[in-house]
């Protein structure tokens, strides 16, 4: 995958948030990244603690299918996964400066 033209960052200058108690693991993240930063797949229980109750009810209701990310130093900070979550899952925050250096 190569970077798309709307990437404002060096990867890992920002990283994409889950918020857990929203995302319903649709995919449309997975869709639109252009770097392969999320995929689907069914939620880790030790990521199940501390869901709120409508977060814990979703996840039984999508089988604990939600996005996860597999490649977060590569966000480009594009923001089409933002963009793209019917759930409105996603935040993209500044990576910590140790992590952002090269």
């Amino acid at each position: 995958m190569s970077a798309a033209p709307e990437c404002k960052q060096q990867p890992g200058e920002f990283i994409p948030v889950i918020d857990r108690n929203r995302c319903e693991g649709k995919a449309d993240c997975v869709r639109v990244c252009p770097v392969g930063v999320f995929e689907v797949k069914t939620l880790p229980e030790s990521m199940r603690t501390g869901l709120s109750f409508i977060g814990r009810m979703k996840g039984r209701a999508h089988k604990w299918q939600q996005a996860l990310l597999v490649s977060d130093s590569l966000c480009e900070a594009c923001g089409l996964c933002v963009s793209a979550c019917p759930e409105q899952a996603i935040t993209l925050l500044r990576a910590p400066l140790e992590r952002a250096s090269p």
